[in-house]
Protein backbone atom coordinates (compact mmCIF):
# COMPACT_ATOMS: atom_id res chain seq x y z
CA UNK A 1 0.00 0.00 0.00
CA UNK A 2 1.27 3.59 -0.74
CA UNK A 3 2.03 5.74 1.84
CA UNK A 4 -0.19 8.48 2.61
CA UNK A 5 1.21 11.77 3.47
CA UNK A 6 -2.03 13.34 3.15
CA UNK A 7 -5.29 12.46 4.25
CA UNK A 8 -8.53 14.60 4.24
CA UNK A 9 -11.86 13.31 6.01
CA UNK A 10 -15.02 15.45 6.25
CA UNK A 11 -13.17 18.51 5.74
CA UNK A 12 -15.32 21.46 6.19
CA UNK A 13 -14.56 24.89 5.75
CA UNK A 14 -16.60 28.19 5.71
CA UNK A 15 -15.56 31.58 6.33
CA UNK A 16 -19.00 33.31 7.63
CA UNK A 17 -20.84 30.07 9.12
CA UNK A 18 -23.46 29.85 6.28
CA UNK A 19 -21.49 29.14 2.92
CA UNK A 20 -18.89 26.33 2.57
CA UNK A 21 -15.79 26.95 0.69
CA UNK A 22 -14.92 23.14 1.38
CA UNK A 23 -18.02 20.79 1.72
CA UNK A 24 -16.94 17.32 3.15
CA UNK A 25 -13.39 17.35 1.51
CA UNK A 26 -12.44 13.40 1.27
CA UNK A 27 -9.06 13.08 -0.18
CA UNK A 28 -5.30 11.06 0.15
CA UNK A 29 -2.12 11.70 -1.33
CA UNK A 30 0.57 9.18 -1.67
CA UNK A 31 4.03 9.99 -0.49
CA UNK A 32 6.05 10.26 -4.09
CA UNK A 33 3.19 11.45 -6.18
CA UNK A 34 1.66 14.52 -8.10
CA UNK A 35 -1.35 14.65 -7.20
CA UNK A 36 -3.55 17.64 -9.28
CA UNK A 37 -6.06 19.43 -8.12
CA UNK A 38 -8.19 20.78 -10.74
CA UNK A 39 -11.35 22.91 -10.46
CA UNK A 40 -13.13 26.20 -11.66
CA UNK A 41 -12.79 29.38 -10.44
CA UNK A 42 -14.00 29.56 -6.48
CA UNK A 43 -14.34 25.65 -6.59
CA UNK A 44 -12.18 25.43 -3.53
CA UNK A 45 -8.71 24.81 -4.64
CA UNK A 46 -7.01 27.61 -2.97
CA UNK A 47 -9.28 27.35 -0.21
CA UNK A 48 -8.07 23.65 0.28
CA UNK A 49 -4.28 24.67 0.17
CA UNK A 50 -4.54 26.91 2.88
CA UNK A 51 -6.13 24.73 5.05
CA UNK A 52 -3.39 22.04 4.33
CA UNK A 53 -0.57 24.41 4.59
CA UNK A 54 -2.04 25.59 8.34
CA UNK A 55 -2.66 29.09 6.82
CA UNK A 56 -6.52 28.76 7.99
CA UNK A 57 -7.88 26.09 10.30
CA UNK A 58 -10.91 23.95 9.21
CA UNK A 59 -14.02 24.84 10.59
CA UNK A 60 -14.47 20.56 10.74
CA UNK A 61 -13.68 17.40 9.65
CA UNK A 62 -9.78 15.54 10.00
CA UNK A 63 -6.89 16.29 8.39
CA UNK A 64 -3.57 15.06 8.83
CA UNK A 65 -0.47 15.94 7.11
CA UNK A 66 2.75 13.59 7.25
CA UNK A 67 0.93 12.18 10.01
CA UNK A 68 0.30 15.34 11.88
CA UNK A 69 -2.66 17.16 12.65
CA UNK A 70 -2.35 20.78 11.41
CA UNK A 71 -4.31 22.19 14.72
CA UNK A 72 -1.20 20.84 17.11
CA UNK A 73 1.76 20.73 15.47
CA UNK A 74 1.60 23.23 12.54
CA UNK A 75 5.18 24.58 13.13
CA UNK A 76 6.58 21.54 12.53
CA UNK A 77 4.54 20.84 9.51
CA UNK A 78 5.21 24.26 8.00
CA UNK A 79 8.56 23.27 8.40
CA UNK A 80 8.32 19.82 6.21
CA UNK A 81 6.21 21.55 3.64
CA UNK A 82 7.08 24.07 0.47
CA UNK A 83 4.30 26.73 -0.63
CA UNK A 84 3.87 28.52 -4.03
CA UNK A 85 0.74 30.66 -3.93
CA UNK A 86 -1.12 32.31 -6.32
CA UNK A 87 0.10 36.10 -4.65
CA UNK A 88 3.58 37.31 -5.21
CA UNK A 89 5.42 37.77 -1.93
CA UNK A 90 8.77 39.73 -2.53
CA UNK A 91 10.83 41.77 -0.64
CA UNK A 92 13.21 44.90 -2.46
CA UNK A 93 16.28 42.59 -2.17
CA UNK A 94 17.62 41.24 -5.79
CA UNK A 95 16.93 38.23 -7.02
CA UNK A 96 19.67 36.37 -5.67
CA UNK A 97 19.22 38.09 -2.65
CA UNK A 98 15.68 36.52 -2.35
CA UNK A 99 17.60 33.21 -2.16
CA UNK A 100 19.70 33.85 0.23
CA UNK A 101 16.95 34.89 2.81
CA UNK A 102 14.61 32.08 2.20
CA UNK A 103 18.18 29.59 2.73
CA UNK A 104 19.00 31.72 5.62
CA UNK A 105 15.23 31.20 7.08
CA UNK A 106 15.03 27.82 6.50
CA UNK A 107 18.86 27.33 8.34
CA UNK A 108 20.85 26.18 5.46
CA UNK A 109 23.90 26.26 6.19
CA UNK A 110 26.35 29.24 4.24
CA UNK A 111 28.09 26.85 2.23
CA UNK A 112 25.24 24.78 0.87
CA UNK A 113 22.86 27.82 0.44
CA UNK A 114 25.04 29.14 -1.62
CA UNK A 115 25.44 25.81 -3.80
CA UNK A 116 22.04 25.67 -4.15
CA UNK A 117 21.40 29.03 -4.96
CA UNK A 118 23.97 28.80 -7.41
CA UNK A 119 21.54 25.47 -8.59
CA UNK A 120 18.68 27.24 -9.03
CA UNK A 121 19.48 30.01 -10.72
CA UNK A 122 20.92 28.25 -13.65
CA UNK A 123 17.85 25.67 -13.24
CA UNK A 124 15.22 28.59 -13.75
CA UNK A 125 17.24 30.45 -16.00
CA UNK A 126 17.47 33.43 -13.70
CA UNK A 127 21.17 33.78 -13.93
CA UNK A 128 20.78 37.08 -16.19
CA UNK A 129 18.34 38.70 -13.80
CA UNK A 130 20.74 37.63 -10.47
CA UNK A 131 21.53 40.93 -9.53
CA UNK A 132 18.13 43.00 -10.35
CA UNK A 133 15.17 44.09 -7.16
CA UNK A 134 12.36 40.94 -6.88
CA UNK A 135 10.11 44.20 -7.13
CA UNK A 136 11.31 45.15 -11.10
CA UNK A 137 10.83 41.48 -12.64
CA UNK A 138 8.11 40.63 -15.47
CA UNK A 139 5.29 38.68 -13.82
CA UNK A 140 7.05 35.40 -15.22
CA UNK A 141 10.23 35.94 -14.08
CA UNK A 142 8.71 36.56 -10.49
CA UNK A 143 6.82 32.78 -11.26
CA UNK A 144 10.28 31.24 -11.59
CA UNK A 145 11.82 33.31 -8.31
CA UNK A 146 8.80 32.31 -6.51
CA UNK A 147 9.06 28.37 -7.56
CA UNK A 148 13.28 28.12 -7.36
CA UNK A 149 13.29 29.72 -4.04
CA UNK A 150 10.91 26.86 -2.43
CA UNK A 151 13.87 24.64 -3.56
CA UNK A 152 16.20 25.91 -1.46
CA UNK A 153 15.56 23.69 1.77
CA UNK A 154 14.57 20.37 1.85
CA UNK A 155 10.81 19.13 1.70
CA UNK A 156 8.59 16.18 1.71
CA UNK A 157 5.99 17.92 -0.03
CA UNK A 158 5.33 21.27 -2.11
CA UNK A 159 1.81 22.57 -2.70
CA UNK A 160 1.89 24.82 -6.02
CA UNK A 161 -1.18 26.65 -6.38
CA UNK A 162 -1.74 27.58 -10.63
CA UNK A 163 2.61 28.01 -10.07
CA UNK A 164 2.82 28.19 -14.03
CA UNK A 165 0.91 31.45 -14.51
CA UNK A 166 2.62 33.89 -16.27
CA UNK A 167 5.68 31.99 -18.01
CA UNK A 168 5.93 30.97 -21.28
CA UNK A 169 5.68 27.25 -23.00
CA UNK A 170 9.08 27.00 -22.95
CA UNK A 171 9.70 27.95 -19.28
CA UNK A 172 6.20 26.21 -18.45
CA UNK A 173 7.52 22.66 -19.63
CA UNK A 174 10.74 23.42 -18.43
CA UNK A 175 9.21 23.93 -14.77
CA UNK A 176 7.09 20.71 -15.14
CA UNK A 177 10.39 18.78 -15.68
CA UNK A 178 11.79 20.20 -12.51
CA UNK A 179 9.06 19.15 -10.85
CA UNK A 180 9.62 15.54 -11.94
CA UNK A 181 12.63 14.98 -11.79
CA UNK A 182 12.27 16.74 -7.41
CA UNK A 183 9.18 13.95 -7.08
CA UNK A 184 11.66 11.04 -8.69
CA UNK A 185 14.03 11.79 -5.36
CA UNK A 186 10.47 11.01 -3.38
CA UNK A 187 9.26 15.01 -3.25
CA UNK A 188 5.15 14.98 -3.44
CA UNK A 189 3.56 17.59 -4.86
CA UNK A 190 0.32 18.71 -5.07
CA UNK A 191 -0.53 20.75 -7.94
CA UNK A 192 -3.48 23.19 -8.59
CA UNK A 193 -3.63 24.41 -12.17
CA UNK A 194 -6.34 25.34 -14.89
CA UNK A 195 -4.17 24.22 -17.64
CA UNK A 196 -5.09 20.43 -18.01
CA UNK A 197 -2.63 20.03 -20.38
CA UNK A 198 -0.36 20.54 -17.57
CA UNK A 199 -2.47 18.16 -15.00
CA UNK A 200 -1.99 15.67 -18.15
CA UNK A 201 1.47 16.11 -18.85
CA UNK A 202 2.53 16.08 -14.95
CA UNK A 203 -0.20 13.98 -12.75
CA UNK A 204 -0.46 11.04 -11.50
CA UNK A 205 -3.66 11.35 -10.01
CA UNK A 206 -6.24 13.99 -10.39
CA UNK A 207 -9.31 15.08 -8.04
CA UNK A 208 -11.94 17.47 -9.73
CA UNK A 209 -13.71 19.66 -7.04
CA UNK A 210 -16.61 21.72 -7.69
CA UNK A 211 -18.16 23.87 -4.99
CA UNK A 212 -16.43 22.60 -2.23
CA UNK A 213 -16.66 18.87 -3.25
CA UNK A 214 -14.84 16.13 -4.52
CA UNK A 215 -16.63 15.10 -7.68
CA UNK A 216 -13.90 12.28 -8.96
CA UNK A 217 -11.12 11.37 -7.87
CA UNK A 218 -8.76 8.39 -9.35
CA UNK A 219 -5.63 8.21 -12.19
CA UNK A 220 -5.10 9.76 -15.37
CA UNK A 221 -5.64 5.97 -17.08
CA UNK A 222 -8.82 5.17 -15.17
CA UNK A 223 -10.67 8.37 -16.11
CA UNK A 224 -9.63 8.29 -19.73
CA UNK A 225 -10.91 5.08 -19.62
CA UNK A 226 -14.05 5.64 -18.09
CA UNK A 227 -14.54 8.18 -21.18
CA UNK A 228 -12.71 6.31 -23.26
CA UNK A 229 -15.83 5.03 -25.50
CA UNK A 230 -16.74 8.87 -26.13
CA UNK A 231 -16.26 11.33 -28.38
CA UNK A 232 -16.83 14.94 -28.41
CA UNK A 233 -18.37 16.51 -31.50
CA UNK A 234 -17.70 19.85 -32.41
CA UNK A 235 -20.47 22.28 -34.07
CA UNK A 236 -20.90 25.85 -35.58
CA UNK A 237 -23.92 26.79 -36.45
CA UNK A 238 -25.13 30.08 -38.73
CA UNK A 239 -28.09 31.61 -37.24
CA UNK A 240 -29.36 34.83 -35.37
CA UNK A 241 -30.42 32.71 -32.10
CA UNK A 242 -27.44 29.85 -32.15
CA UNK A 243 -28.66 29.59 -27.91
CA UNK A 244 -31.98 28.30 -29.26
CA UNK A 245 -30.85 25.91 -31.37
CA UNK A 246 -28.10 24.72 -28.74
CA UNK A 247 -30.75 24.39 -26.23
CA UNK A 248 -32.81 22.79 -28.07
CA UNK A 249 -30.43 20.37 -29.41
CA UNK A 250 -29.37 19.34 -25.49
CA UNK A 251 -33.41 18.57 -24.78
CA UNK A 252 -33.21 16.23 -27.70
CA UNK A 253 -30.36 14.75 -26.54
CA UNK A 254 -30.66 14.95 -22.52
CA UNK A 255 -30.79 10.70 -22.73
CA UNK A 256 -27.76 10.34 -24.23
CA UNK A 257 -25.06 12.87 -24.53
CA UNK A 258 -23.80 16.35 -23.00
CA UNK A 259 -24.48 19.52 -24.62
CA UNK A 260 -22.60 22.97 -23.58
CA UNK A 261 -21.60 26.15 -25.17
CA UNK A 262 -18.10 27.38 -26.05
CA UNK A 263 -18.17 31.29 -27.57
CA UNK A 264 -20.05 30.63 -30.89
CA UNK A 265 -19.89 27.14 -30.93
CA UNK A 266 -21.52 23.46 -29.10
CA UNK A 267 -19.48 20.66 -27.88
CA UNK A 268 -21.22 17.57 -27.49
CA UNK A 269 -19.82 14.30 -25.52
CA UNK A 270 -21.50 11.14 -26.63
CA UNK A 271 -20.72 7.96 -27.47
CA UNK A 272 -23.67 7.27 -29.95
CA UNK A 273 -21.50 9.50 -32.89
CA UNK A 274 -24.22 8.58 -35.23
CA UNK A 275 -27.28 9.09 -33.59
CA UNK A 276 -26.48 12.22 -32.30
CA UNK A 277 -25.42 13.78 -36.05
CA UNK A 278 -28.29 12.67 -37.19
CA UNK A 279 -29.93 15.38 -34.20
CA UNK A 280 -27.20 17.75 -34.82
CA UNK A 281 -28.19 18.27 -38.57
CA UNK A 282 -32.37 17.25 -38.91
CA UNK A 283 -32.84 20.20 -36.05
CA UNK A 284 -30.57 22.20 -38.48
CA UNK A 285 -32.57 21.60 -41.19
CA UNK A 286 -35.44 22.55 -39.44
CA UNK A 287 -34.82 25.85 -37.93
CA UNK A 288 -32.98 27.16 -41.19
CA UNK A 289 -29.31 27.04 -39.79
CA UNK A 290 -26.54 26.65 -41.54
CA UNK A 291 -24.10 24.21 -40.31
CA UNK A 292 -20.43 26.27 -41.06
CA UNK A 293 -18.60 23.65 -38.43
CA UNK A 294 -18.43 19.67 -37.79
CA UNK A 295 -15.74 18.24 -36.12
CA UNK A 296 -15.62 14.73 -34.46
CA UNK A 297 -12.45 14.13 -32.40
CA UNK A 298 -11.15 12.13 -29.03
CA UNK A 299 -11.55 12.78 -25.93
CA UNK A 300 -8.89 15.00 -24.00
CA UNK A 301 -8.55 15.37 -20.08
CA UNK A 302 -10.45 18.90 -20.55
CA UNK A 303 -13.56 16.91 -21.98
CA UNK A 304 -13.48 14.74 -18.75
CA UNK A 305 -13.28 17.79 -16.37
CA UNK A 306 -16.13 19.26 -18.38
CA UNK A 307 -18.21 16.17 -18.28
CA UNK A 308 -17.51 15.80 -14.71
CA UNK A 309 -18.34 19.00 -13.39
CA UNK A 310 -21.39 19.74 -15.19
CA UNK A 311 -22.96 15.75 -15.00
CA UNK A 312 -21.46 14.92 -11.71
CA UNK A 313 -21.25 11.47 -11.29
CA UNK A 314 -23.63 9.52 -8.45
CA UNK A 315 -20.23 8.08 -6.15
CA UNK A 316 -17.31 10.73 -5.98
CA UNK A 317 -14.71 8.74 -5.88
CA UNK A 318 -12.46 9.94 -3.34
CA UNK A 319 -9.63 7.84 -2.34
Amino acid sequence: MPQEVIVARGLRQSYDGKRFALNGVDLSVHKGEVFGLLGKNGAGKTTLIKVMTTLIRASSGELQILGMDPVHRGKEIRSRIGVVQQGESFDFTSVEGNLDIYGVLWGVPKGLRQQRREELLHRFEIEDIRKERSFDLSGGQKRRVQVAREFMHDMDILFLDEPTVGLDVIMRRKLLDSIREQVRGGLTVLFTTHNLEEADYLCDRVAVIDSGRILVNDTLENLKRRYGGKRTIEVTVALSDAEAYFEALRHRLSDQASVRREGGSGLILTSDVRGALGHITELASAQGAQIEWLNVRKNTLEDVFLKTVTHPPENDGAA
